[in-house]
């Protein structure tokens, strides 16, 4: 064992390690909470000055992270945007966005223009964590090779670890601290390293052999949900064919006590992860020779569901004798997932752009994104309507996107003279229409 990796262990062992979060988005700032919470100095570096203002005001920006837990933390954890500030932690863990490119390739630019931000200030006796979702390979090609070119060595004055985010926004079952989290060391004292400060706010660490094999295990949990609901997305339109409710069949199913696991369809998917992730592997995989073709079907069937629910939108409305274009219709949620705020990739956003272009009036109603920002998919200047009797009886569709808790179903059918149900939240009903 090095000098650097027993200081190290020591500095952990007495909490007077300070942990650097990069990144205080929907990640970072969970976990530089939980850092806190442990009793370390906690400093949050992230390039978005809004966030650090509000944090310094102990204002969350977070829907399901209170203000007061923000409070609680006041003494142990402080944020800014000064990325000269690393060389002032022990540990430095990067939480940044790896999206894809427009021509579906990985985008790696947050995560190289962080670790550009902050090499100059590496020095030797620190840990750097990458948390972000990539392909295998990314921390030994992309991270290791800068940190020993300014002469550090990774193992010995220096540790290197990769550790894959398991956050579930608005879970109150699992928080950060109950989630097994995964660990691929660089080298073997970089893992014990990692495993040490990581076991100090996880309750079960699960150390693997490699930085490529953590990278994989996050692929591979990510893409097998994207697989299953693409899977059960199209079932969905075999059973809608057979005039059979999927809903129906899925629970019956989910009877069964072994062998078989319930995915529900949607209008698509969304979040940062599932609909981005497979694409990282895919990509990778053809370095390989190796052309993921169960993947990438999935990833079509998926892409397809706002355009299923266009079509069942219109075939409703045909039923009533009218038109698509011109017809009044309300969206229920703009978020990609229930009960709360984030919109990234959302299904819902691409149901909003093809219904506005082919000539409807599109509103919407989410209690949990009162005004539409701007999104690469257009710029709708739009406001979440209050849903009242008068409001949603002057739409000729209601369409249930996500399905929020908020949202009374029996008020709504009641008053909405057609639904159109992408979840299956409604009974059937000669005015609900499932998609």
């Amino acid at each position: 064992m090095s000098n650097f990796e027993e200081t190290f262990l020591t500095r952990i062992s007495d909490r007077k390690a300070v942990v650097a979060v990069l990144g205080l988005g929907y990640v970072g700032l969970p976990l530089a909470l939980s850092f806190a919470d442990a009793g370390f100095q906690v400093l949050g570096l992230d390039v978005d000055e809004n966030k650090v203002r509000k944090i310094g005001r102990r204002e969350s920006y977070i829907g399901h992270i209170s203000d007061q837990r923000l409070k609680t933390s006041a003494n142990l954890f402080s944020a800014s945007s000064d990325f000269q500030l690393a060389s002032e932690a022990d540990a430095l863990i990067i939480c940044v966005p790896t999206p894809l490119t427009k021509e579906r390739e990985p985008d790696l630019s947050y995560v190289e223009g962080t670790l550009g931000a902050i090499l100059p200030r590496l020095r030797p006796g620190q840990l750097l964590s990458l948390e972000s979702t990539t392909y295998p390979g990314t921390t030994e090609e992309v991270l290791r090779p800068p940190i020993e070119a300014r002469g550090l060595t990774v193992g010995e004055d220096f540790f290197l670890v990769y550790s894959p985010e398991r956050e579930d926004p608005a879970n109150p079952d699992f928080q950060t601290q109950t989630i097994p989290k995964v660990l691929g060391g660089s080298t073997p004292s970089s893992a014990r390293v990692g495993l040490a400060l990581y076991g100090q706010v996880v309750a079960r660490m699960v150390p693997v052999s490699s930085t490529k094999a953590a990278e994989l295990t996050k692929l591979l949990e990510n893409i097998y949900r994207a697989v299953n609901i693409g899977l059960v997305n199209e079932l969905k339109v075999v059973a809608s064919r057979m005039d059979l409710d999927i809903h129906e069949i899925i629970n019956a199913a989910a009877t069964k006590p072994f062998g078989y696991t319930p995915f529900y369809p949607g209008p698509g998917i969304g979040g940062h992860c599932i609909p981005i992730d497979p694409f990282y592997l895919t990509w990778k995989a053809r370095a390989y020779g190796v052309h993921t073709r169960f993947i990438e079907l999935a990833g079509e069937i998926n892409a397809s569901m706002p355009r299923y629910v266009v079509d069942k939108v219109s075939a409703a409305l045909n039923e009533r004798s009218k038109p698509l274009r011109g017809s009044k219709i309300l969206l229920l949620g703009m978020a990609y997932k229930k009960n709360v705020e984030d919109m990234r990739e959302s299904p819902s956003l691409e149901v909003l752009r093809l219904l506005a272009e082919s000539g409807s009036q599109v509103d919407y109603s989410d209690p949990h994104v009162p005004v539409l920002p701007r999104t690469r998919r257009g710029d709708f200047g739009l406001k979440s309507v209050r849903l009242t009797p008068e409001s949603l009886g002057s739409y000729d569709a209601v369409v249930l996107l996500t399905d929020h808790k908020a949202f009374d179903k029996p008020f709504i059918q009641k008053h909405a003279p057609l639904v159109v149900d992408t979840r299956g939240a409604f009974p059937v009903s000669p005015g609900v229409v499932k998609a």
